[in-house]
């Protein structure tokens, strides 16, 4: 069988390069059914693109790789393809939009364009080997118990990366641009929890508030949560994408309050209340209690001095943690690293020394931002692909 392109990924990546490839295009996806991550994202809601999406949201060895498909493919033109599906959207927080509705209409929409655009889809097959033919590649896939073999001018990478591996994700893409000569640069969990020594925060698992957290390299203010296990909410998972381990971490937990000035002005009128009284009321009152154990907090209003609380705020303002790991690609969001950039164009996100060899989405060495920022670069980095592949026919 031949086929001008095949596709390895039915994901956001894979779908949207299906959409712009046109026909004679195969896409294959060893899952029993098309656009799974999507279908889990967002609570089942899809936070497919962020309104504020810009090239500085993404991390890459090279940071200025992804600004041509961003440019090319914007969060807004992806914005009227829904639009045009009737797909009804709300903006939830920070540029971040969900479907009212469900998930599932992201991916029935994908799954139109690409029937409409001719392309054929292969699910529950499985890649068991790839290898150079002519100007061109032939694959051994296994597809309903038996073997097939497929010739193609063009292959696009769009498996994706490790993370969540109870879906099926593994390293196929990686495999397979080392086989022809890509460089692959080393993968870590991204937009993951933390883990810290058991029991560490047990007594605050549930607990929720607005916190900054930061390191030497980025700062971000969101939510923090709580858990059993150690740190998660928007605001860790943010930083771990800047995170290595080892390092330290630093939690504000009152970024929004100026707590020294209203600490001061309360001595004056409740004196003889309780420090800890005092502060739950700026903080939630499991996570005092925890606090007051930590930096040894005790005694009236009262009797703090100036100095003792400007020291109380800068412990709650600049707590210093150290993570003992991550909770890894198990539940992780995205993959960090993958396919190195400089062995790709950033104008067809072809590989430079294989022609007709491309890949797009989280398998590249590009990494976005939680709150819809992957997803954009899924749909920007595929349809730059697609488009290449159609102009070439």
């Amino acid at each position: 069988m031949y086929v001008n392109t095949v596709i390895l990924g039915a994901g956001a990546a894979g779908m949207m390069c299906a959409m712009q490839a046109g026909g004679d295009c195969l896409v294959v996806d060893h899952a029993k059914a098309p656009g799974e991550k999507i279908r889990i994202s967002g609570g089942g809601r899809c936070n497919f693109t962020n309104l504020d999406t810009t090239p500085e949201n993404y991390l890459s060895q090279n940071p200025h790789f992804c600004k041509s498909a961003l440019a090319r493919y914007t969060q807004w033109d992806f914005i009227s393809l829904v639009d045009r599906h009737g797909i009804a959207w709300h903006e939830k927080t920070l540029g971040q939009l969900f479907c009212d509705g469900s998930a599932k209409q992201i991916v029935a929409m994908l799954a139109a364009e690409m029937a409409q655009a001719g392309a054929e889809l292969w699910l529950q097959t499985t890649v068991q080997q790839v290898q150079a033919r002519g100007d061109g590649y032939q694959l051994t896939l296994l597809r309903d118990g038996a073997q097939q073999r497929v010739d193609c001018k063009n292959l696009v990478l769009a498996t994706g990366g490790k993370s969540i591996p109870k879906m099926g994700a593994t390293g196929l893409a990686y495999d397979i641009a080392r086989q022809f000569g890509l460089p692959v640069l080393d993968t870590r969990p991204g937009l993951v929890p933390f883990t810290f020594p058991e029991g560490r925060f047990t007594a605050l698992a549930g607990t929720a508030l607005p916190a900054r957290l930061s390191n030497p390299r980025a700062s971000f203010d969101e939510a923090l949560l709580f858990t059993h296990r150690g740190l998660s909410g928007p605001s860790v998972l943010q930083l771990s994408s800047y995170w290595h381990e080892g390092e330290e971490i630093s939690l504000n937990l009152i970024p929004m309050i100026d707590l020294f000035t209203l600490l001061r002005e309360q001595r004056q009128t409740q004196g003889r209340r309780a420090l800890t009284t005092e502060l739950a009321r700026h903080l939630p009152g499991r996570l005092v209690d925890f606090l007051a154990t930590e930096f040894k907090i005790t005694g009236r209003l009262a009797d703090q001095s100036d100095s003792a609380l400007q020291s109380l705020c800068t412990a709650l303002s600049h707590w210093a943690l150290t993570p003992g790991g991550s909770e890894g690609y198990r539940t992780a969001e995205v993959t960090l690293g993958g396919i190195d950039t400089d062995a790709l164009s950033s104008k067809t996100l072809q590989a430079k020394s294989r022609p007709g060899l491309y890949a797009i989405g989280e398998a590249v060495d590009v990494t976005g931002w939680l709150g819809g920022y992957n997803f954009q670069w899924a749909w920007a980095s595929g349809h730059v692909a697609g488009c290449a592949i159609a102009a070439l026919r």
